[in-house]
């Protein structure tokens, strides 16, 4: 990609590679030394400028804090065996954030300004992009409110940030999940399909009680009837079922429009797989476990890719499913999927990005 616009660098006088553990990576932990920056004042953004990652100073005041308008996005950059650096379908973060941008009363960003704060941040970082198979570097473009305003209404100016950090496998083995059927994470009319940072903080007591309980994760179900299964705690879920790929459809305005589930759906397309994008019952659910039919259960999402599950608890009981095979279509799409990231396997739909 040909840089278009002149950002100015601001360079870390002395840099924490070195001493950071790349053989033990944990998730989020680590964050590399520059971050991008841009300000929205006016009505428009200004002021573009990578410099050095350092805290941010704000207001007691400060409208985020108070309100929550924040939004954000979550990719990543891969280094191939010739040492270059891939970036997996950011233009479908960059559209989604503006789909965030917009439930949420705040500005759009510009696809000029999104692209090459974060090409250009990626050059300057390419040395914390990790080698080890299964590692990658975690891009995290997220915005927020800078108003200093007690009072309930949209802010007139944002701030707009993109921090880099490098990351190991978020799973590191098959998760257990419970059918979550009391609390509730969105609703129609509401903001489950924005990624917006009040939807993590609603999803934090049920997680950590199911947590408690002995399980990674929830498959949230419906707010209305909690009688159908939507997504999970951090990513869409998808189900194999009598031989046919079931997933909730992202047309409710419940379920984030997942990047990694929409490569999965193509996919599937691609190999002719049974696919149906329809809600499961959690009766279905629970009688696919019961009868066997129910042969693959996955999550799919930025941080984890594939995450296989291996227990559901359906109305308070565990069922286990079968062991995968080397050939079962989760193995395989994850097997796609990594080798398209990695620059192993041929990218048909032009989802990758080289800097």
């Amino acid at each position: 990609m040909k840089t278009q616009l002149a950002l100015p660098i601001t360079k870390v006088q002395n840099s924490r590679l070195a001493e950071t553990d790349f053989s033990n990576l944990v998730f989020g932990r680590t964050i590399s030394d520059h971050m991008f920056v841009a300000d929205y004042k006016d009505g428009a953004w200004s002021d573009m400028r990578i410099e050095p990652y350092a805290p941010l100073s704000l207001n007691p005041a400060n409208a985020t804090l108070h309100y929550g308008q924040s939004i954000f996005e979550g990719m990543k950059a891969y280094r191939n065996e010739d040492g270059k650096i891939l970036v997996f379908r950011p233009d479908a973060n960059w559209k989604r954030l503006n789909e965030s941008a917009d439930r949420m009363c705040m500005p759009e960003i510009p696809e000029e300004i999104f692209m090459e704060g974060l090409t250009q941040l990626i050059d300057l970082e390419r040395a914390w992009v990790p080698t080890a198979k299964g590692a990658s570097l975690y891009l995290r473009p997220f915005m927020f409110a800078t108003d200093d305003y007690i009072g309930v209404k949209p802010s007139d100016t944002y701030k707009f940030i993109i921090l880099t950090c490098p990351v190991g496998n978020y799973y590191s083995k098959p998760v257990s999940v419970k059918v979550e059927t009391t609390f509730t994470r969105a609703t129609e009319g509401g903001v489950g399909a924005a990624k917006t940072a009040g939807n993590y903080a609603a999803s934090l007591y049920p997680a950590r009680q199911a947590q408690k309980a002995g399980y990674d994760q929830l498959l949230w179900t419906d707010g209305k009837s909690h009688s159908k299964i939507e997504e999970s705690g951090t990513m869409n879920v998808m189900f194999k079922i009598s031989d046919k790929l079931i997933t909730a459809p992202v047309n409710t305005g419940t379920i984030l429009k997942g990047i990694t589930r929409a490569s999965v759906i193509q996919l599937a397309k691609d190999w002719n797989e049974p696919l149906e994008e329809k809600f499961l019952t959690v009766a279905e659910l629970e009688a696919a476990l019961i009868d066997g039919t129910l042969e693959e259960a996955f999550g799919t999402g930025t941080a984890a890719t594939i995450a296989h599950i291996e227990r559901i608890n359906v109305n308070g009981k565990d069922y286990i499913l079968p062991k995968k095979s080397e050939d079962a279509f989760s193995n395989r799409v994850l097997a796609e999927l990594d080798g398209i990231k990695y620059g192993q396997l041929v990218d048909e739909h032009n989802w990758i990005i080289t800097i």
